[in-house]
């Protein structure tokens, strides 16, 4: 087994900073010493077998997403990255583990569908993953398979009160799934969106003509998110199953989660990156020479982004402040503009949502540290220990701590990364939401396991490193 000191450099986590070197023997960390410790009495430097100067830098752990959409079938295509060049441009990014979502629609049976999802990422990823399940329809042998799928690592369930005949469930069947949650353990994750009245608003502006990408946000007002996140509240205090909101984007979704939070209630929340740095005056309405009044339907996605006028933005990055939204994820769902988005030009109803954020999280949430939005350790709170807690992985991912997993970013604060401006990304797309974004820092290497997939000569992993992880019960309740 490979050994290997990363020397130098200051290890934070959710808690505090340090200078330290980690030493790490195979896939494991084994060590968290002081600069120039020796082990047993000998020198480390001249007894590993690689070196890592991390001088001036952060070293913290790998990031962890939690919401990933990699092959997903949506809207007539599929996302544009498939499991193979999703995790890739996850590794560049710094993020070393995955949480995709294994897909279920009316009339298909669970189980198989989960077998389908494993087939799709086995042997294909470049970083380590696991699965929630999306269930759209809860019959009796819906909440048997949940039993059986918590025993294979699959201990999260995600629900949808929007996009009726592809995954709505109607609030019984929401309810009887809590139901089996509350009983089983399992973490309960809900789009919240009330999809009915979306429907409404959407055919209502289709007969009025208005059929360019804003009108995908202007049809999904806030009200329709903090109503929903309200219902689903209430279900969850009903059944005592906890709950986790997906995407939340409106600072009432927020209200609605914090409220419950201060009642003592399992409620918790993720935002995106979208939803603290895009707005719909000037990305969802965009123009541009090339895509006309169309540019938009880059950045169409639900929840949509919403109006920098309201105080969405800023509600979110004190919610991440404060922990009533306790961390990011990315929604990662990428579809290319030409053939994809495309399918929508003559109906914002159309265009397939999604956006690709998988490769520029880490470094987005870190400018929040540049600009005085978040502590550099909040930092790797919210996108790698709490995604490791709340989905039960914590000890072996989200930390830098002996017996932890070697999943290891070598972070540079006095770098810089910008995003587009010529530079190839390297998810599956053809754009990129985060075109023109400069940052103050830069990922200089990434370890999986112990094995260096990222350094400065670029990508050095390979397709099937990642592993499949078997993951527990939350680690987060209160």
């Amino acid at each position: 087994m490979t050994t290997t000191l990363i020397t130098g450099g200051t290890v934070v986590s959710a808690t505090g900073r340090t200078p330290a070197d980690v030493l790490v023997d195979g896939e494991r960390i084994v060590a968290v010493l002081a600069p120039g410790s020796e082990l047993l009495g000998s020198d480390l430097t001249g007894s590993v077998d690689r070196v890592v100067d991390a001088t001036g830098k952060y070293v913290i752990p790998g990031g962890v997403d939690a919401h990933t959409h990699m092959e997903m079938p949506f809207g007539g295509t599929f996302a544009s990255d498939t499991f193979e060049t999703g995790t890739r441009a996850a590794a560049w990014g710094g993020t070393t583990t995955i949480v995709d979502f294994a897909v279920q629609h009316p009339g298909q049976n669970i189980l198989d569908q989960h077998q389908l999802w494993q087939e799709k990422a086995a042997g294909r990823c470049a970083v380590d993953y696991g699965f929630h399940q999306i269930l759209s329809d809860v019959q009796d042998d819906s909440l048997t398979a949940m039993d059986e799928l918590i025993t294979e690592g699959v201990t999260s369930f995600k629900l949808f009160t929007a996009y009726k005949g592809v995954f709505l469930s109607d609030d019984g069947q929401i309810f009887r799934a809590f139901q089996k949650g509350a009983q089983n353990g399992a973490m309960m994750m809900m789009h919240a969106e009330n999809g009915s009245i979306i429907d409404v608003l959407q055919q209502q502006a289709l007969e009025a003509g208005h059929t360019s990408p804003q009108w995908h946000g202007l049809t999904r007002p806030w009200q329709t998110e903090a109503e929903a996140t309200h219902r689903v509240i209430m279900i969850s205090h009903l059944t005592g199953a906890p709950l986790y909101v997906v995407h939340v984007s409106a600072k009432q979704a927020v209200e609605q989660i914090a409220a419950a939070r201060d009642r003592g209630m399992n409620v918790f929340g993720e935002t995106c990156p979208q939803y603290l740095y895009l707005s719909l005056e000037e990305h969802l309405a965009a123009r541009s020479e090339q895509w006309g009044d169309f540019e938009g339907a880059k950045y169409v996605c639900s929840t949509p982004i919403r109006s920098h006028h309201d105080g969405h933005h800023d509600a979110m990055w004190q919610s991440l402040r404060t922990n009533d939204i306790q961390m990011v994820s990315t929604d990662h769902c990428p579809f290319c503009m030409k053939e994809q988005k495309e399918l929508g030009r003559d109906s914002f109803a159309a265009i397939p949502n999604g956006m690709g954020s998988v490769e520029n999280r880490m470094d987005l949430m870190y400018q929040g540290v540049v600009d005085g939005r978040i502590t550099l350790e909040r930092w790797v709170e919210i996108t790698s220990t709490t995604p490791a807690r709340m989905f039960g992985m914590y000890g072996r991912k989200g930390v830098i701590q002996p017996g932890a997993d070697a999943d290891i970013v070598v972070y540079d604060p006095n770098g810089h990364t910008s995003i587009g401006m010529g530079k190839a990304h390297h998810m599956n797309i053809d754009y990129s939401a985060w075109e023109g974004f400069e940052i103050d820092g830069h990922v200089d290497l990434v370890m999986s396991r112990g094995s260096v997939i990222v350094d400065d000569t670029g990508y050095i992993g390979r397709k099937g490193h990642g592993s499949y992880i078997k993951r527990g019960l939350t680690q987060y309740l209160s």
